[in-house]
């Protein structure tokens, strides 16, 4: 049986906990969202898009609110907390004035006689499937296409952050979405296997671990629907000789660890050329010593807790594998005592191919330096993973950045910066990171049928 509770992760403390939904209730909320997608697609898309707006106003109007229930049910510092709420309400925002753009009829160049055009529209309910990372921007970027299109959602979210998920449903229901537009679910995982199989549900979103993405996939493709993957990420940061090493320093252990190193475009694996190893490792090793945990919600605590003791002991052990298996200590790797999820920043050389810490995903606040003798070995170690979510090349030489950027197998890459969310940026990746993209032109695409009308 899945739990949702409130657990404050700096003290361990259960604060409240919820039922989660009778079989009879699940059936409900299909019934109710198929019964809301008749009316909702014929809603004109202006009319759409005005709910969306108001959305976006009611994350700003309650900013302060909505980042205290992050800070209290997964520890982000509050300062990050109200930036995520910022980035979600400029999703929903995106939406609503340029996502009726996206949505106009696209008329075909064709060789034969009369006219054709491509008409962008809805499929029908989806479900989604949400991680507690990033709880309000990774609902927005799900919600704000679908809603626009025409979609009805079912969103189960994460386990440990079920006050922010009513919150959003609150949100929605305010913003005047009719009732079942949008539904929030407290299924367990047999429940959420049922709604997949169920023929009213016509796609399922999801963005989490790759062994929930392999399982839901798994279930979407048996079952004929439709499916988005955001899975793990073990990006690579290239910093290569001539790079602007100060830049590149900031950049690395402000992507690495921001959020606690919870990511999945986190800069895990930091790969430093040989002619500058020296002096960036001594930089970086400082820079992240003054990343000191703290209680997040306090405005100067940059490193909170990790979302809760489970996903630090998982992470820990990570660590720990690599320590014991020869890998040196830089800063960190001790596991502090006391209450609460705590961990500090972390940061390993001299990891190899036995250790964990080379192919799995680090979701906390280590980062693995690795030294590189040339650009080629630099890309090959990047390749090296069964992710390709993101990445970052650091160089003042622009051929050089593209070289390498050509050849990186991710979905996203960022020369001389990290990849940072956009409203109006695709974002997804490829090999176990995933499948699919959001965001952008190309998420409204993703759960939309592509109709065409043939005019003769």
């Amino acid at each position: 049986m899945t739990t949702y509770a409130t657990v404050d992760p700096t003290t361990g403390e259960v604060v409240q906990e919820f039922a989660t939904m009778t079989d009879a209730e699940v059936t409900v909320a299909l019934a109710g969202a198929h019964e809301a997608y008749a009316s909702w697609r014929a809603v004109e898309v202006k009319d759409r898009a005005a709910v969306l707006m108001r959305v976006a106003e009611a994350h700003r109007e309650h900013a302060e609110e909505l980042a205290a229930l992050m800070v209290l049910e997964m520890g982000k510092p509050i300062v990050q907390a109200r930036g995520e709420v910022e980035l979600s309400a400029s999703i929903y925002e995106y939406y609503a004035t340029k996502g009726p753009d996206l949505l106009a009829d696209e008329v075909l160049d064709i060789a034969g006689s009369g006219r054709a055009l491509v008409r962008t529209a809805p499929i029908g309910a989806l479900l989604g499937i949400m991680p507690w990372n990033f709880p309000y921007y990774q609902v927005a970027r799900f919600v704000a296409p679908n809603l626009l299109l025409g979609n009805t959602i079912l969103l189960k979210h994460a386990g440990n952050c079920p006050q922010e998920a009513l919150r959003i449903e609150e949100l929605l229901e305010e913003a005047g979405a009719p009732a079942g537009v949008y539904r929030n679910v407290f299924a367990t995982t047999d429940q959420v296997a049922d709604m997949i199989a169920d023929p009213i549900l016509q796609g399922v979103s999801l963005t989490g671990s790759e062994r929930a993405g392999s399982a839901v996939g798994a279930l979407a493709g048996k079952h004929l629907k439709k499916c988005v993957l955001e899975l793990g990420g073990s990006d690579a940061f290239i910093v290569l000789a001539g790079a602007d090493l100060q830049q590149a320093v900031t950049a690395a252990v402000t992507g690495r660890f921001g959020n606690a190193g919870q990511a999945c475009t986190s800069s895990k694996r930091i790969i430093v050329e040989d002619a500058v190893w020296d002096e960036f490792v001594e930089a970086f090793v400082a820079l992240a010593e003054t990343w000191r945990t703290g209680d997040p919600r306090e405005e100067s605590t940059r490193l909170g807790p990790m979302a809760s003791t489970g996903a630090r002991r998982d992470f820990a052990a990570q660590v720990d594998d690599a320590v014991e298996k020869g890998a040196t200590v830089l800063a960190g790797a001790v596991l502090p005592e006391g209450p609460g999820a705590y961990y500090p920043a972390t940061v390993l050389t001299g990891v190899t191919p036995d250790m964990r810490a080379w192919h799995e995903e680090l979701f906390g606040p280590a980062a693995v330096l690795h030294r590189v003798g040339s650009v080629d070995e630099a890309i090959r170690l990047a390749n090296d993973s069964p992710y390709g979510l993101g990445g970052a090349v650091f160089t003042q030489d622009e051929a050089q950045a593209a070289y390498v950027a050509d050849r990186l197998d991710v979905g996203m890459v960022g020369l001389n910066t990290t990849i940072r969310s956009a409203p109006d940026l695709p974002f997804g990746g490829v090999k176990n990171s995933g499948i699919g993209r959001e965001l952008g032109r190309f998420g409204i695409d993703e759960f939309a049928n592509k109709k065409l009308v043939r005019i003769p």
